[in-house]
């Protein structure tokens, strides 16, 4: 029985941003429908202003419900009937309105399993007070994956906010991922040092947490400082990278991952993943932008539902006992090693 194409949920973007450019820059490439089934949560009429103001040539079939998709071609499910204002560059209320409207939509789906992976379009990111999150944002590219303990904070919240429990926790859930989403046996996970030298948080918080991890059998190292960590590429001997803070995971992330680097959310039962780049206003409209990004970001997620089916299998289906027991007579048969006689009595 030939297996089915893997079924990519990708939501358009801001609308007035490079999301739809990159979309139809991607899908260029007749091999990309070799590897997925393509489902677009956007807008037709957008989506058509779009190719023709840059002069694309991509064709798309739109289609009204994910049921309706077909392998082999770019299926573009409409998820709102409004006529949306295209303004190359200029983020307003009514573009990320239609982000928002896709988002929507594809969690809906979501839910009900209609896809297999979810890749997100970039949006500008909400002026809002960060939640509480139990998942890890974790950035991935082929030189480095990197963690991160808290995100969207100001600086001057960061320590506060940095808990051992936290990062035990976020240590848990990379370490996890790492196995389960990148199917590394035994990962070797390095934890970054908060302060440039030995502090407080680092005597305290961090290096308690790192012997914490490290006697449920996760290989964790650390703290080390940033700066000395990536300048002396120490980077290149671990699995993963647990940064305490957004700059400083994103930073070294950026200088290493170039322009095709991908971020995605460990922890959660979807697979997620994005281009590691904003709407790029400043380019949208120009037929400039560059879609190897997005392509990363599809690849990765393949990858990771790929390496979740391998990774669950011998789960799912367990191997049967070895031994058979009747609890009438005691009798038991066990495919085991017999016990030697205790040397030292």
């Amino acid at each position: 029985m030939e297996e089915r194409k893997i079924r990519v949920a990708i939501t358009h973007g801001d609308t007035n941003g490079i999301g739809y450019e990159t979309i139809l820059k991607a899908f260029e490439d007749p091999m990309m429908f070799e590897l997925c089934t393509p489902i677009i949560y956007g807008s037709p009429k957008v989506a058509a202003f779009h190719r023709q103001a840059l002069h694309l040539e991509t064709q798309f079939t739109a289609i009204n419900s994910a049921e309706e998709a077909r392998d082999g071609r770019l299926n573009l499910l409409a998820t709102f009937d409004d006529d949306v204002k295209v303004e190359f560059g200029q983020p307003t209320d009514e573009s990320a309105e239609a982000a928002r409207k896709a988002m929507a939509r594809a969690k809906e789906d979501l839910i009900k399993h209609l896809f297999d992976v979810l890749v997100t379009a970039p949006v500008k990111p909400a002026n809002t007070q960060p939640k509480e999150d139990r998942s890890l944002t974790v950035m991935v590219s082929e030189a480095v994956r990197i963690g991160l303990v808290t995100t969207h904070l100001p600086l001057k919240e960061v320590p506060a906010a940095i808990t051992a429990e936290k990062i035990c926790e976020k240590a848990r859930i990379f370490h996890q991922s790492l196995k389960r989403d990148f199917r590394i046996s035994n990962p070797r996970i390095a934890v970054l040092a908060l302060n440039p030298q030995e502090g407080t948080e680092e005597k305290e918080i961090i290096r308690p947490a790192i012997e914490t991890i490290e006697k449920e059998g996760i290989q964790a190292f650390g703290p080390y400082v940033s700066d000395q960590f990536f300048g002396e590429n120490l980077y290149e001997q671990f699995d993963g990278v647990l940064a305490m803070y957004d700059d400083q995971g994103n930073v070294p992330f950026k200088t290493l991952a170039q322009e095709y680097g991908v971020k995605m959310k460990a922890g959660i039962s979807a697979i997620v993943t994005t281009p590691d780049q904003d709407p790029s206003f400043d380019i949208a409209g120009k037929g400039i932008a560059d879609a190897q990004s997005l392509r990363h970001a599809i690849y990765t997620a393949i990858d990771m539902y790929r390496h979740r089916q391998e990774y669950d299998a011998p789960l799912a289906h367990p191997l049967p006992k070895l031994y058979h027991e009747k609890r009438e007579d005691g009798d038991k048969a066990r495919f085991t090693l017999p016990r030697p006689k205790d040397q030292f009595k």
